[in-house]
């Protein structure tokens, strides 16, 4: 049976029948336990292996139960296994000090390993970067329409029915993949929203890594409004470094009197704009470095 004929009876079951179950012994095959030195993680993985909190309380639960569900993994031709799903679960186990991970082995082409990866990930794990959703789903279409489902609207269709999300939103999402990695880390981190970082996807590699460099330079993250201002620059032909400085730096700017009014706002009467606290606070520096000129030492 050709892919184009399996994906189009499944696409849009989740690829049960392609994949079957993780959480049980499919029919026909075994559960073997594989030395971990003989797993690998896939070339391409757009989902994260991070050691945090939840990670201590996955190899907590490791070593009181064991491993409860088996990952998935396919046989490399160089030897050992390409795993496909349990990546997390085997950095537990080494974390755990248990050698072995249960493993159901198939033998997938390499667009089926794909999907398998993404699907099981997918439902599996509760939380996701917006990073890993953007590289999962770009994938993910990416693969159905080389397998056969050719049509983008019925790949994002599937996608749509998986996930919950509207089009609009995993168009979205996939935008990310054009960030440079400095950017698309900050998104992650959330030292950049999610709008923003949409539209400064539109930006050269080049314009998106002034972007991240002027952000060091005056710690300050873009709004939606400079960053459409970019987008526009750069539409418009007329975008520059040295723009990109300037406009960031007058986010520093707007930071700085934010900071400075959220400073002293509790010495004030309530509705006091800054510059009328700046009037005071130098009119008090005057009168106190007069006094102090003159030999008057304030108390």
């Amino acid at each position: 049976m050709s892919n184009k004929k399996i994906l189009g009876d499944n696409a849009l079951s989740g690829f049960d029948n392609i994949f079957k179950s993780t959480t049980k012994k499919a029919e026909g095959e075994n559960i073997v336990h594989i030395p971990l030195d003989e797993l690998h993680p896939p070339d391409i993985h757009p989902f994260h292996v991070i050691d945090d909190a939840a990670m201590t309380r996955l190899v907590n639960n490791i070593k009181q139960y064991g491993v409860r569900e088996p990952g998935i993994a396919r046989p490399r031709p160089n030897g050992g296994y390409e795993l496909l799903c349990g990546n997390r679960r085997k950095f537990a186990c080494e974390r755990a000090e248990i050698p072995t991970l249960p493993v159901i082995v198939r033998e997938l082409d390499d667009d089926s390993a794909i999907l398998a990866m993404i699907d099981s990930n997918l439902e599996q794990r509760e939380k996701l970067l917006p990073s890993e959703k953007a590289h999962a789903y770009r994938m993910k279409m990416e693969t159905l329409n080389h397998s056969g489902v050719k049509a983008e609207m019925h790949s994002v269709d599937i996608l749509v029915a998986q996930t919950g999300e509207s089009k609009n939103q995993i168009f979205r999402l996939i935008r990310l993949t054009e960030l440079v990695v400095a950017l698309l880390d900050k998104v992650d981190t959330k030292q950049i929203a999610f709008n923003p970082a949409v539209e400064l996807s539109y930006l050269s590699q080049s314009e998106q890594t002034a972007v991240a460099a002027a952000m060091e330079k005056y710690d300050v993250k873009p709004s939606l409004s400079q960053a459409v201002q970019l987008k526009k620059l750069k539409q418009s032909g007329e975008l520059t470094a040295e723009m990109i400085d300037t406009i960031l730096a007058e986010k520093k700017s707007q930071k700085d009197e934010s900071d400075r009014a959220s400073k002293y706002k509790g010495y004030f009467p309530k509705g006091y704009s800054l510059m009328q606290m700046d009037e005071i606070i130098t009119g008090l520096l005057c009168d106190w470095q007069i006094r102090t000129f003159a030999g008057v030492v304030p108390s």
